[in-house]
């Protein structure tokens, strides 16, 4: 009925078990190492190009056209024109008076 285990008192056959663990949980230890080592080399790489990771994209823009999709077209001081997610984009909260006058003499439906 009980079904019992036995108690295995091999010394021999415990003792190279146990040996075999270690050994795998070194060779573990070292994938790691080495894992973490490769992971060091490219950070160190992408902080040699800080530029590569910052937006292709920032400074005050002119908002142009919404489209229906939530789309929106800015455009750069120098005239050139692109779309991009209208989630993407932040209100411009700088100089008050410059953001007043920028709203009241700009309208969307003239474009």
């Amino acid at each position: 009925m009980w079904a019992t285990k036995k108690l295995n008192l091999d010394w021999g056959a415990a003792f190279n078990q146990r040996i075999d663990d270690l050994n795998a949980l070194d060779e573990f230890r070292l994938k790691a190492y080495e894992g973490s080592a490769l992971y060091n080399q490219k950070i160190k790489r992408l902080r040699l190009f800080p530029g590569k990771l910052k937006s292709k994209w920032t400074g005050p823009f002119l908002l142009t056209k919404l489209f229906p999709h939530g789309a929106v077209e800015l455009v750069k001081k120098d005239g050139t024109r692109f779309m991009v997610n209208g989630q993407r984009i932040k209100i411009y909260l700088g100089n008050a008076e410059t953001v007043q006058k920028v709203i009241e003499g700009y309208n969307l439906d003239e474009v």
